[in-house]
């Protein structure tokens, strides 16, 4: 098994960062070795300069944090994002879609943009924002994109009420195919937790409280 920086995803997508907080997410991320850096869109190719050629991938958010930008403004920020250097695209999914039961729509969505992130050889995870959907729209969720072939699905912005629980990633793990990944999101600030997680079938962790897990990490190693 994998140790658990390679799982983490160091993020900070707050509206307010600044140059300085990417430099130090950067230089934590390359310190750590962390799987990728998750930031705002505008910081893109900066941070692509400072994780360098290191095994750090440079990840960006997509209809962040709401998801009910058209398809064409989801599609245009995935392609400024690859251009500046982005590796992964964390895109929201239509919440109102999901929630109004516009299954068509979702398809859509997704399909427009996986195919533009693969023609790219970059990688989609797909957030549903679990902690605000029923089981069925998470499972309806699952089938869609387990269908298309999506890299990721992914619990949570962060943003809403309710981020990752062990229910969701287990829901998402028995509805998923088994090559489609999970990523878990949202209020994850302890080695525990993240564990759990990862034992109900998480592939990959967004947390801003990183470097504190990796320091309970390595404290019980």
């Amino acid at each position: 098994m994998k140790t658990i920086n390679r799982y983490i995803d160091h993020t900070i997508l707050k509206p307010t960062t600044t140059l300085n907080e990417i430099k130090k997410l950067c230089m934590e991320a390359v310190e750590y070795n962390f799987a990728a850096v998750c930031v705002p869109p505008p910081f893109v190719r900066i941070t692509s300069t400072f994780v360098g050629n290191t095994d750090t991938k440079v990840a960006t958010v997509v209809g962040f944090p709401f998801g009910y930008a058209a398809i064409e403004a989801k599609v245009a920020e995935t392609v400024m994002a690859i251009l500046d250097g982005a590796d992964e695209i964390d895109m929201v999914a239509n919440i109102i879609a999901i929630k109004g039961g516009d299954w068509e729509f979702i398809e859509k969505e997704a399909a427009t943009v996986l195919s533009l992130v693969h023609s790219k050889g970059k990688v989609l995870k797909i957030i549903i924002e679990s902690g605000i959907l029923l089981d069925e729209e998470i499972i309806k969720c699952c089938e869609i994109y387990g269908k298309l072939g999506v890299d990721f699905v992914k619990t949570s912005t962060g943003y809403a009420e309710k981020g990752a629980t062990l229910e969701a990633v287990a829901l998402m793990r028995k509805h998923l195919p088994a090559n489609i990944q999970i990523k878990a999101s949202g209020g994850i600030r302890t080695f525990a937790f993240a564990e759990a997680l990862i034992a109900a079938g998480a592939n990959r962790i967004g947390a801003s409280a990183s470097v504190q897990i990796m320091k309970e990490s390595l404290a019980q190693s």
